[in-house]
């Protein structure tokens, strides 16, 4: 399925399951710049919208409604806000006022178990990549499958944490240099997290050379 006609289901789902300001908020809500956060963001990482609802509706701490952009919630029982946030309406207009109800209400949803991650429009339109590496970085310790989470020793994840962090294949050398273990036990980590679908190993003629951190769909998270 291509992206319009997923979009165009995405939204007709919503609305339909919706009635009075919530619906009225996703159809005046919704627009250009949240349409290309999921096209350019979302979709590509993704190749699903599922799971995603757009205009969704949270309460702060007075129990005044607010909209997220985008809630993600896997069946895991995580809550993700993802928004894009323009620098006209979220930077320049905003007053002390705002700027505190702003920064007060992003610690309210974390105290409250949400994780909020903020794109800008510009970073969304012109540098998407960019976008769908750090939103790949902050979920992928919350969307591993979770036969592979059961069974993942602590130095596995010790292992599978630095991988993320350099933003670039690993190699059993890179193991050995971080950690200070011999080269043996470096691959030897490495191919298990392979085994265990973590880890996706890449092969320069016969030999694995190194390894690429793996991305789950929103279907194979648990």
């Amino acid at each position: 399925m291509e992206f319009e006609e997923a979009h165009s289901l995405f939204i007709d789902h919503h609305s339909n399951a919706r009635t009075g300001e919530r619906r009225g908020r996703l159809l005046r809500g919704h627009n250009y710049a949240e349409k290309l956060l999921l096209q350019n963001v979302l979709w590509p990482l993704f190749g699903s919208l599922e799971h995603l609802h757009p205009e969704y509706e949270i309460y702060d701490w007075n129990r005044k409604s607010q909209f997220l952009d985008f809630a993600f919630l896997p069946p895991n029982g995580c809550h993700f806000g993802i928004e894009c946030d323009g620098f006209q309406s979220h930077i320049k207009d905003m007053d002390r006022e705002r700027f505190s109800y702003a920064v007060n209400r992003e610690t309210f949803l974390t105290g409250m178990g949400w994780k909020m991650i903020h794109f800008t429009f510009d970073d969304v339109q012109q540098r998407p990549e960019v976008c769908r590496m750090l939103l790949q970085l902050l979920l992928a310790p919350y969307l591993t499958r979770k036969e592979a989470i059961i069974n993942i020793l602590s130095e596995e994840k010790e292992v599978l944490r630095y991988a993320w962090s350099l933003g670039r294949p690993i190699r059993p050398r890179d193991v050995t240099e971080h950690f200070d273990i011999n080269f043996r036990t470096a691959r030897k980590l490495l191919r298990t997290l392979g085994d265990k679908g973590l880890m996706k190993p890449v092969n320069h003629g016969e030999r694995v050379r190194y390894y690429e951190v793996k991305t789950m769909k929103p279907d194979q998270i648990w």
